[in-house]
């Protein structure tokens, strides 16, 4: 039986077409994860305020003519208005600007923690995950021991051989803040090393060193964001807490904690010198919560359509 087929050649347009169309709807795994963060109105709304505040902070005081430290005794306690736009405290100080000063300071702080858990952290719970065994029991027993020492205990001793300041925070944070993102890359290292394509480079003769750098590390990037981002605002609660009971930096430097704990003092009768750095602190840390919040679910493969 003869049978006849009816074949018609596919015109080339249309399968060029259909690849560039394969290619356009193709979408790496960054572009993917910024375009479900921009659907996310809350955490664009939070990194959208954050950019501000570290605009606001970084130039305004640059190009204003008014200092932070500048004292008038005849404008103490002034409340809000166009020429002072926070109000001043009690040596006539501008209220504003000292404001944006502090956020230079508490955001310095948060900007130190993260390149703390970055370099220290990362590299350290990377090579405690990768080695394993007998050595990651003895890096994680450090990291346990160093964890059950409280960070306001660290300052404390720390003010015994340095005079109160910012450099106490810096050295605080710097033994302190890296101990949890350690236990977090520890905890991706584990799970990744054991995967197909980690082996596949082992039995190819990849170095240890390249292995952790160039394959480990790397996919575990999205927790170590996400990790990072929300190290951020505990690193500002923390130094805002310790200039408010006078661990932190000293007069005549200006940080949110210093500001909340000489507003305090006229709460009563001015309670606008305590409202502004509060407010402050409150919408700095919110912003960065919700931030937090949308990266964490924009990096989240489990997310992807």
């Amino acid at each position: 039986m003869n049978t006849q087929y009816d074949f018609s050649p596919l015109d080339r347009s249309v399968y060029i077409q259909t690849s560039e169309e394969e290619q356009k709807s193709s979408v790496g795994y960054w572009q993917d994860a910024w375009a479900r963060l921009k659907k996310d109105k809350a955490a664009m709304l939070g990194m959208g305020f954050i950019l501000l505040m570290m605009l606001s902070a970084i130039i305004i005081p640059m190009v204003s003519n008014i200092s932070y430290a500048d004292q008038d005794l005849s404008q103490t306690n002034l409340p809000p208005s166009m020429e002072h736009f926070f109000g001043t405290d009690n040596l006539g100080r501008d209220m504003f600007i000292r404001v944006l000063y502090g956020a230079r300071i508490s955001l310095s702080i948060g900007v130190v923690a993260s390149l703390i858990n970055l370099f220290i952290g990362v590299i350290y719970g990377g090579i405690s995950g990768f080695i394993g065994g007998r050595t990651d029991r003895i890096m994680m027993n450090i990291v346990d021991i160093l964890y059950s020492v409280p960070t306001l205990l660290y300052v404390i001793l720390l003010m015994v051989v340095f005079k109160p300041g910012l450099l106490n925070i810096y050295i605080a944070l710097g033994i302190s803040y890296w101990l949890q993102m350690a236990r977090i890359v520890r905890g991706e290292v584990l799970k990744i090393k054991e995967q197909e394509f980690v082996l596949a480079s082992s039995s190819m003769g990849a170095s240890s060193r390249r292995i952790l750098f160039k394959h480990l590390i790397p996919n575990a990037v999205g927790v170590i964001i996400v990790s990072l981002s929300l190290s951020i605002p505990d690193a500002i609660f923390t130094e805002a807490f310790l200039s408010f009971i006078g661990l932190g930096v000293s007069a005549p430097m200006a940080s949110w904690g210093v500001l909340c704990s000489d507003g305090i003092n006229t709460m009563r009768a001015f309670p606008f010198q305590l409202f502004f750095p509060a407010v402050a602190i409150s919408l700095t840390m919110l912003a960065f919560n919700f931030f937090s919040d949308g990266l964490r679910d924009a990096l989240d493969p489990k997310m992807r359509r």
